[in-house]
């Protein structure tokens, strides 16, 4: 894919969660740099097969704090099969969840599912036999 549709794409994906797109070169290597308060930054080197560069994305960043949630985003870049910039985007957003501030993806798909769903109170049980009146 051309550079400028990967920063397309990274463009659309920071419209709808809490990330910029800070930086974009192609000149040395093909970059992507984000950055979101409180001062999560990484950045994503795009596949270049074009030119013999990297065959894979790559995710890091130069923040010791950020390293550590980014171990999720680079085991699901190097398992089998190739990936696109949204998936990785969206896999490196999962992983920066806790430090945003949001709720783990699971907890707030269940609170969503939970959320219309009202406790019915347990009818009575009646026994056999016995008529209530």
């Amino acid at each position: 894919m051309e550079f400028k549709q990967l920063v397309e794409v990274a463009e659309k994906w920071c419209s709808s969660v809490p990330f910029d797109l800070i930086f974009a070169e192609e000149d040395d290597e093909r970059r992507l740099d984000f950055y979101a308060e409180p001062g999560i930054s990484f950045y994503v080197l795009c596949p270049d097969n074009m030119t013999g560069g990297t065959e894979n994305f790559h995710v890091w960043s130069e923040s010791e704090d950020c390293l550590p949630f980014l171990q999720l985003a680079q085991d699901y870049i190097s398992s089998c099969g190739k990936k696109t910039l949204l998936e990785v985007l969206d896999k490196v957003f999962t992983s920066f969840r806790p430090l945003l501030g949001l709720p783990d993806i699971d907890d707030e798909t269940f609170e969503q599912y939970h959320a219309g769903v009202e406790e019915e109170p347990e009818p009575d049980h009646q026994q056999m036999g016995v008529s209530q009146q």
